[in-house]
């Protein structure tokens, strides 16, 4: 049997979505991006969208009904799809040396810390954004910033 890819248009039976948003819901294309630049830009996000996150999550707490955040929601993607268009024009090359490392070593952080500082580094010169790690106690430094960490497996 020969296999071969066809894009979806241009099938015999194209994909229609069985049940469509209804037209009240703003339309908002998808992220576009798989695991490692969604892990390597996420704290940026998180920064960068903070405001349309803690609506969604204010939105999620009012009524768990998915139809009820809908909007939020989007305006969510939309944010971090502004942002990682911003990433790719200004931080390129750091951002892909930074996500392929993700990529090549099981979404790992640790041994992509090299490529993190070039990003971190681009992202506060041409963005103005930190990389912040929620929950980090005060006065100690972040793991993302710590010059020679010592990394070993964890012995029960």
């Amino acid at each position: 049997m020969n296999s071969s890819f066809h894009p979806g248009e241009s099938s015999s039976h194209p994909f229609h979505e069985p049940t469509p948003l209804p037209y009240s819901i703003p339309k908002v294309n998808e992220v576009g991006a798989t695991s490692a630049p969604l892990k390597s830009s996420a704290f940026f996000i998180g920064a960068y969208c903070k405001e349309f996150n803690e609506d969604f999550m204010l939105c999620k707490a009012e009524n768990r009904e998915p139809a009820h955040c809908l909007k939020e929601g989007r305006r969510v993607t939309r944010c971090a799809i502004d942002l990682i268009n911003k990433m790719r024009e200004n931080c390129l090359q750091q951002f892909e040396a930074h996500w392929n490392c993700l990529e090549l070593n099981n979404q790992q952080y640790g041994p992509c810390r090299k490529p993190e500082r070039a990003l971190n580094k681009c992202m506060f010169e041409k963005l103005g954004l930190v990389k912040t790690i929620p929950g980090t106690a005060p006065g100690q430094t972040p793991i993302h910033e710590v010059d020679n960490p010592l990394y070993g497996r964890m012995q029960k």
